[in-house]
């Protein structure tokens, strides 16, 4: 009987596999930790292979704990961090790049000549979100410049999305390339009034449309597993959300002015705005919570990019203390 739901979390620091019933109780629970990479100051990056690994030993672990055989499976849904971008060889599925993290500066002089020549306010109104490095646009721009695969990723080649997209294609053995809304308006790419990549914000940052995956809701089958270690072929991939607007659904923040803040690496709050996007005047973002049945609801955002990943720095960068509770005393 496939009983099961799989919901993966794949986050900055590490990937938590939960294994659930349908009763939503949790039978297992895993968490595999991977790398960060740091070339220089201000830049982080993440291996997406080792990602994939750390998928894939989670799931095995949370598995095992929950004594559950793969073929229960009824569906698995994603949950990521948000604006983290990989672009890689549609063929084999090989990345181009390691991938550029959420807390990625470098693309810092991009944003201020983009300021400079006044095209913010087209990005604001179309968007919702404002010229900084921590979007993914200019992160895909910096991308196609470096390894100079433009040409490439115009004939579809080379092809780029934030995790969830990188996930799925990998989920569903390479058939699938896709985002969710909540992802997709995060890029700086997507016009969060209708829904679509837009043709001049493209222009603007010399991205090609042909690598971007297709925009979809958040709770629909977007394809089925094929080829992934531990997994039979065949189960639904069903569900996706970014992880902030995720976190706002589990917190079951459903009407307008409802609001959480989550506590990670970072620290984030947002607000239900209902079916209306809402343009601050104090500096917050205009975002997409999620889409399901056709039904949009806009959410609003604060970002503290600093919280949890302080805790880590003291452990791992400076070593004065051996686990994260130690802060404590």
């Amino acid at each position: 009987m496939k009983n099961l739901i799989i919901a993966i979390d794949q986050g900055t620091t590490g990937t938590t596999v939960l294994v659930l019933d349908n009763e939503l109780s949790v039978l297992g629970r895993a968490n595999q930790e991977f790398s960060q990479h740091f070339p220089s100051p201000g830049w982080v990056e993440h291996d997406p292979n080792e990602i994939l690994t750390s998928v894939s030993e989670a799931l095995a672990s949370a598995l095992a704990q929950a004594d559950a055989d793969p073929s229960a499976i009824a569906c698995i849904g994603i949950t990521n961090q948000r604006e983290t971008v990989v672009a890689w060889e549609k063929s084999g599925g090989t990345p181009i790049h390691r991938a550029l993290v959420w807390q990625d500066r470098r693309t810092a002089d991009i944003c201020d000549r983009l300021k400079s020549e006044g095209v913010e306010p087209k990005f604001r109104a179309k968007t919702g979100l404002l010229l900084d490095p921590y979007f993914s646009g200019t992160k895909i721009k910096w991308l196609l410049d470096e390894t100079q695969t433009r040409q490439r990723a115009a004939s579809g080649d080379v092809i780029c999305g934030t995790i969830d997209s990188f996930l799925v294609w990998h989920l569903t053995g390479g058939a699938k390339h896709v985002t969710d809304v909540s992802n997709a308006c995060r890029t700086l790419l997507m016009n969060i009034h209708d829904l679509c990549w837009d043709d001049e914000l493209l222009k603007i940052l010399d991205i090609p449309k042909a690598m971007l995956p297709q925009i979809k809701s958040s709770s629909e089958v977007y394809g089925y597993t094929k080829n992934f270690p531990g997994l039979p072929d065949g189960i639904p991939v069903s569900g996706m959300a970014g992880d902030q607007q995720s976190a706002l659904f589990g917190q079951a923040c459903f009407a307008p002015g409802e609001a959480k803040c989550t506590y990670g690496t970072g620290c984030f709050v947002l607000m239900n705005t209902g079916d209306t996007p809402v343009q601050s005047t104090h500096g917050l973002l205009t975002s997409i919570g999620w889409s399901i049945d056709g039904k949009v609801t806009y959410v609003l955002e604060g970002s503290a990019f600093v919280a949890g990943a302080a805790v880590q720095w003291l452990r791992d960068g400076l070593g004065i203390i051996k686990t994260a509770p130690d802060i404590e005393a």
